[in-house]
């Protein structure tokens, strides 16, 4: 226990109309931060590795490292892969043992998507691994058509042709830190949720793209060095919509880092008799900790939806 895959995870979220935070990671000490503020709010969660921060981490070691840092949490956590561009780093994820992967074919058209998908399916499942699929495009802030929304009936013929285990959707979410255009104001398709719903009524859906990227995260982080303009974010009463219906992880990536980021900064600027990293590492390691903590308890509604069970310890 407690490094499991998301399958039952994301079911017990969609049933109980919840989500499963997950969190981009650079460092252990953002691996002890999202760990120890899932383990206080008695919150599942998952530890999401890029193509490139896996590379930055060691690739190999990465399940011994986290095991080392988690020997005293006792709420399921999973580690992922994001984003994964082809079925190569997939396997090479699996066989180093991480319980979950992306495997991102929206790039290629549905047929070669849903072939590469199936293909990662196979070979995960066989080895207790959990798959995430992606259907729709994501960075797509300047497309004014709306193709690359996420088609219901496709999502649906994807899910059945895949076998995928969760399935990342777009419907109005995006990377970084301008999510919307200068003025526009920000919305999400909630119907393309709803009819997803419709087809699909027990099936956990993705949102990736997900962060707040907050004003006083963006000030603090431009305060000492930074140089972010015309960040806008998703508004967090729409998440909770989202979640209401059939999202039940939410990918996090941006809030994190600028929390944890800013509050480097801020050490580094303030701390000017120190050389020791863990003096201007700790504050940052607290800050992001507070994020996954007030994410948790105030957005996707996981906290205490683990119980206590010190046998597990």
């Amino acid at each position: 226990m407690p490094l499991v895959n998301t399958i039952e995870m994301l079911k017990e979220a969609n049933r109980h109309h919840y989500a499963v935070g997950c969190f981009n990671v650079d460092s252990l000490a953002m691996v002890q931060a999202v760990l120890c503020a899932a383990e206080a709010s008695r919150s599942p969660v998952i530890l999401s590795f890029s193509a490139g921060s896996r590379e930055f981490m060691h690739p190999g070691n990465l399940k011994a490292l986290i095991e080392t840092v988690a020997q005293d949490i006792t709420i399921p956590y999973a580690i992922h892969l994001d984003h994964g561009k082809s079925f190569e780093i997939c396997r090479a994820c699996i066989d180093e043992g991480f319980t979950s992967v992306m495997i991102d074919g929206s790039a290629h058209s549905f047929e070669e998507n849903v072939a590469i998908t199936k293909d990662v399916c196979a070979y995960a499942h066989a080895r207790g691994v959990a798959v995430e699929g992606e259907l729709g495009g994501l960075d797509a802030i300047d497309k004014n058509d709306g193709s690359h929304f996420t088609n219901p009936e496709q999502a649906k013929e994807f899910v059945l042709r895949t076998g995928v285990d969760s399935l990342a959707v777009s419907a109005g979410t995006g990377h970084g830190t301008q999510k919307f255009r200068p003025g526009e104001i920000p919305s999400l398709r909630l119907d393309i949720l709803k009819a997803i719903k419709e087809l699909l009524p027990d099936f956990p859906l993705v949102f990736h793209g997900s962060s707040s990227v907050p004003n006083d995260l963006v000030a603090q982080f431009n305060r000492y060095g930074g140089q972010l303009q015309g960040a806008v974010g998703i508004p967090e009463e729409l998440l909770k919509e989202a979640i209401a219906i059939n999202v039940s992880k939410i990918n996090i990536g941006t809030d994190f880092r600028l929390a944890y980021v800013g509050a480097l900064r801020k050490s580094l600027a303030e701390i000017v008799d120190r050389y020791e990293p863990r003096h201007f590492l700790a504050p940052a390691r607290t800050a992001a900790q507070k994020l996954v903590s007030d994410k948790i308890n105030r957005v996707f509604m996981s906290a205490n939806r683990v119980e206590t069970n010190k046998s597990n310890h």
